[in-house]
């Protein structure tokens, strides 16, 4: 079965149940069956290559005790089974003393899941379709999850509730090309959605892994943190099919909410955050008072820029971050970060994206922002992202690809960004200067003629005159054609 007709499958069956509410509860039944029949396969595995490994589920609540078997427990049965037993297991393990780290992973993909499902007969065919269709301990099967993930994330899409959760590959896995980060630093991404920054860097470092110690302190350095349940649980699940068996370190709350700025202090600090947090939305009143005075404001974006800032170590903090047009050239707390960045920061890039990288999501423009701790700041390049030859705009059919970011790649000038130079794309600005424009960093390319397109008003009543005069024109005409032939009458 292809993947298209297996998760329309899934969904068709989901369909006729009464208790499913539309796509996005759908996809949220779907993920997190698929979870437990993951962890399920994880287990197995575990118990084969884990010296003493002892599932934290009793046997009744594991997968392939209530629902491998195909003819297993079914109709009310089953519903009173997950509604009344396993669920609130499952939740408990999220705040039970003494559980083992494999709990308490599970305990918090189940504090705020939900079976909507009411029908037990059709819950079953949901749950030996994925039974039967899908082995993640077969290395194919596993490599399947990311194009789940991806018709996930697509319908999720559908639903109106992705553009939170989503980055283009492409732009992750420049980010951390970019970045470079080497086993044994802590990474960050504080809003990690589904976990693609997540994922992108642990292939990254995989390739620096060498023996069992290597792998374990791959494990301890990666973390992130997801307030939205349904992204987390993604996240989870991505984590674990990217071999962090017990990712204890992504956790499930707001890290804007967690406590005050202040009492985060340098055992709190990371060598790296990179991230794409969620702007254009608000916090719920009472968040900001965890910030400084300075920094007080709802809008999320510029708290998470906060926060970040206050998160990377002294000296040797190196940050990657999307944000849209709208903080390079904002005022107020937005000036405040700015200035804070290039007078404590090395803000020593920005990428600036044409608009539609993150289509269909949203059309807003956006800019990666690369900088690091121990500045200040000289002089900022940046480099404005040229759309391929024939583009007038990214779709999902022509999406942003890795490759495109070879031309930033080529120029960059290594780690100590040697060797940069000005060309079509690319142009520097002084700090000072940045200062004299009040810290506005939206800087348009200087070697791109700029096509005024002029208002659509002005244009009209311009195009009604040239109309207006060339009747004339006309009427002039025809006036002395027909004097002239009066004349020789």
């Amino acid at each position: 079965m292809s993947l298209t007709t297996l998760i329309k499958a899934i969904q068709d069956i989901m369909r006729k149940d009464v208790g499913v509410d539309g796509d996005a509860q759908r996809i949220s039944q779907m993920v997190w069956l698929i979870f437990l029949k993951i962890f399920d396969d994880k287990e197995q595995e575990w118990q084969l290559t884990m010296s003493g490994y002892k599932s934290p589920l009793p046997i009744r609540f594991r997968w392939s005790n209530w629902a491998k078997n195909p003819e297993g427990e079914t109709g009310e049965d089953l519903i009173t089974f997950i509604n009344n037993e396993l669920f609130p297991a499952l939740k408990k393990l999220a705040t039970t003393a003494g559980v083992s780290p494999h709990g308490k992973v599970i305990g918090s993909v189940f504090e705020d899941a939900y079976n909507y499902m009411k029908s037990g007969h059709l819950l079953r065919q949901v749950i030996n379709t994925i039974e039967m269709e899908v082995d993640f301990n077969k290395s194919g099967d596993r490599h399947l999850f990311n194009d789940i993930y991806e018709k996930i994330l697509s319908d999720l899409q559908s639903a109106g509730n992705a553009g939170e959760y989503y980055t283009p590959r492409a732009v992750t896995r420049f980010m951390v090309d970019i970045l470079d980060p080497q086993l044994g630093q802590t990474i960050l991404d504080p809003a990690c959605g589904t976990g693609g920054f997540l994922t992108c860097a642990i292939e990254h470092l995989n390739k620096q892994v060498k023996t069992a110690d290597d792998s374990k302190r791959l494990q301890e350095t990666i973390h992130g943190v997801e307030k939205k349940p349904l992204p987390h649980m993604l996240a989870i699940t991505n984590m674990m099919l990217h071999g962090i068996d017990v990712p204890t370190n992504v956790r499930h709350e707001n890290r804007l909410g967690r406590r005050p700025l202040k009492d985060y202090g340098p055992r709190d600090r990371v060598d790296m955050i990179i991230t794409n947090p969620p702007f254009g939305g608000m916090e719920e009143d009472g968040i900001e008072s965890n910030f400084l005075k300075k920094y007080q404001t709802r809008e999320t974006a510029d708290l998470f820029m906060a926060l970040i800032m206050h998160l990377l170590k002294h000296d040797t903090g190196k940050a990657a971050v999307v944000l849209p047009d709208g903080f390079l050239f904002g005022e107020g707390v937005k000036t405040t970060l700015k200035r804070e960045l290039l007078e404590e920061f090395n803000l020593h890039t920005i990428v600036r994206l044409p608009k539609g990288v993150f289509a269909p999501y949203t059309s807003i423009a956006t800019n990666i922002l690369f900088f690091e701790k121990g500045g200040p700041t000289k002089d900022v390049w940046f480099f404005a992202h040229p759309y391929p030859e024939g583009y007038k705009s990214y779709s999902r059919s022509k999406p942003l690809t890795i490759a495109e970011f070879d031309l930033e790649k080529a120029w960059w000038g290594g780690a100590e960004h040697k060797g940069r130079k000005t060309t079509a794309q690319a142009w520097k600005v002084s700090a000072g200067m940045l200062a004299e424009r009040n810290y506005n960093l939206d800087c348009k390319n200087p070697h791109e003629v700029e096509v005024n397109h002029r208002d659509p008003d002005e244009l009209i009543a311009e195009y009604r005159q040239i109309v207006h005069q060339l009747e004339a024109a006309q009427q002039a005409l025809k006036t002395e054609l027909m004097a002239c032939l009066g004349d020789k009458a």
